[in-house]
């Protein structure tokens, strides 16, 4: 039997690059690609799926949010991020929601099927690189980080900003921001902008890095 793989990438010739190379294996069969984490998160709700490999940066929902969400709903599927950030705040926040292995696209095409093979006999694996950046960055990943300096502009944000912030980190998308605050869509949405030009970062990844290192998260 087929071990059945979706992967959600918002790069079409990447993903289907990374298709091409899964499938040299006879054993591995791409079921779908998608171009972001709410396809993947509906796709998965409604077909068997042995494994989804998702990229971080993508629109409407990022990969953070769609492996929060998949693990929140206890679904039965391996999850493995395919990505090109190697930041340590980034593969502790996919770690400290349950993902257990986590590849960079720079891995051979080897090593990418070496590693399915491990991933869907029920092993962890992170690729040699990230296995770097993790023992690299060790004291700042696994060790409390309350009297690491903190960044001058974590003063800029009000109250509600911060609120936000943390929201977001923990997968919450914008609607779900706003029902559980009690505000509205508009709101929320206005917020996160103003976040996004006080604090320079123009995507949700480097919001959550923010968010990990200065205790919002």
């Amino acid at each position: 039997m087929s071990v059945k793989i979706v992967i959600a990438d918002d790069h079409p010739l990447i993903a289907e690059g990374i298709k091409n190379v899964i499938e040299t294996n006879k054993k591995f069969n791409v079921v779908k690609i998608v171009s972001n984490g709410k396809e993947a998160i509906s796709y998965v709700e409604n077909n068997l799926v042995d494994l989804l490999l998702l990229d971080i940066d993508m629109p409407i929902i990022n990969g953070i949010e769609c492996a929060e969400k998949l693990i929140t709903q206890d679904k039965d599927i391996k999850i493995a991020i395919l990505s090109m950030h190697e930041d340590p705040f980034i593969v502790k926040k996919v770690m400290n929601l349950g993902v257990k292995s986590y590849m960079l696209k720079t891995i051979s095409n080897n090593e990418l099927l070496f590693a399915i093979e491990k991933i869907i006999a029920g092993e962890n694996y992170f690729n040699a690189d990230i296995t770097k950046a993790i023992l690299e960055k060790k004291e700042s990943l696994f060790v409390s980080s309350k009297f690491d300096q903190k960044s001058p502009l974590l003063d800029e944000l009000t109250k509600r900003e911060k609120e936000i912030i943390k929201n977001i980190s923990l997968g919450l998308t914008s609607q779900e921001i706003a029902d559980k605050l009690f505000i509205s869509f508009k709101t929320v949405d206005t917020h996160r902008t103003n976040i996004m030009r006080k604090l320079d970062v123009h995507n949700v990844v480097s919001l959550v890095r923010f968010a990990i290192k200065n205790g919002l998260s």
